[in-house]
């Protein structure tokens, strides 16, 4: 009996808790809610303060200095030019490959290893495979001028292309795996009650799939764009970071890391922060004014 006296207000906090709708089970989100307020929530809420602290003028000097500045202005055109193409271009190729990939065949669990090995790698051995392969002494140019198709080397790295087939390989993986997520939550039997109604594979495709599949085409787009806008290592390792590769995380970094003006990065980090936002909310709108409904499934 002298045990059950500390334990009459443990019970009756639970009880009041239940009442209010809290089960002991949601206090397993603590941990997730204190990782994402200390890897997220702090450091952003840290920088954005920090942007308007600029050693120099008034709190908004910093973004007026980065807008007033083309060569620091213009590296935000120069990421759209390099993140935009090379999102799209891998959404697009991932879908005929995950609609092929989302049916039953000998050797889907092998083919499905290969195309997601780049995810294994990372950007520096990306970039060291890239150069050996695609170099002005790399195999590719190696067979071009053995066979006398070329007089030169073609310059494919350590320029524009060298980072957007970085940038390729490294987000095709992430772009195949959620497309194919999403394919395999529609409902196979959709396409069946077309086809009995005398629907080619392309009309089922284009008529049936597609619009269902639109929605997470447009999500996997929003991520793959994400990760190839925030590129750097690539940016420096096979392409050109003092002319047409200088992208914004790389104007950042030089703030911070070579001049040491953390204000000044931190507003460049908002205003990169803020050029993804957009881009996202264009696409989101995108989806809403051109599809509305559900997948018809658990994609």
């Amino acid at each position: 009996m002298s045990g059950a006296g500390p334990d009459r207000p443990l019970a009756h906090w639970r009880h009041r808790l239940a009442e209010r709708g809290v089960d002991r089970q949601l206090w397993l989100l603590v941990p997730a809610l204190v990782f994402v307020v200390a890897l997220f929530v702090y450091p952003f809420c840290y920088g954005l303060t920090l942007s308007f602290q600029p050693t120099n003028g008034g709190p908004f000097s910093d973004y007026a200095r980065f807008f007033s500045d083309a060569y620091e202005r213009g590296t935000i055109w120069i990421t759209l030019r390099i993140a935009l193409p090379a999102a799209l271009l891998n959404v697009l190729a991932a879908v005929p490959i995950a609609y092929r990939m989302r049916g039953r065949f000998r050797g889907k669990r092998l083919v499905t290893t290969v195309l997601v090995v780049p995810i294994t790698l990372g950007t520096v051995l990306t970039a060291q495979g890239l150069l050996n392969f695609l170099g002005p002494t790399g195999w590719f140019n190696r067979i071009l001028l053995a066979t006398h198709l070329v007089d030169e080397p073609v310059r494919l790295t350590h320029n524009y292309w060298g980072v957007f087939f970085s940038l390729v390989i490294t987000g095709f993986p992430f772009a195949f795996l959620l497309v194919l997520s999403y394919l395999s939550g529609i409902d196979p039997t959709l396409e069946r009650a077309a086809a009995t109604l005398g629907a080619d594979w392309r009309r089922r495709f284009t008529q049936v799939t597609l619009p269902l599949l639109m929605p997470g085409l447009a999500t996997t787009f929003c991520l793959t764009f994400v990760l190839a806008f925030s590129v750097f290592p690539s940016a420096v390792l096979v392409g050109n970071p003092a002319g047409e590769t200088r992208v914004i995380s790389l104007a950042a970094y030089q703030a911070a890391y070579e001049r040491y003006d953390y204000p000044y990065a931190s507003a460049i980090a908002m205003i990169m922060g803020f050029v993804e936002l957009v881009i996202i909310a264009v696409v989101l709108a995108a989806r809403s004014r051109f599809y509305t409904g559900s997948t018809g499934g658990k994609g």
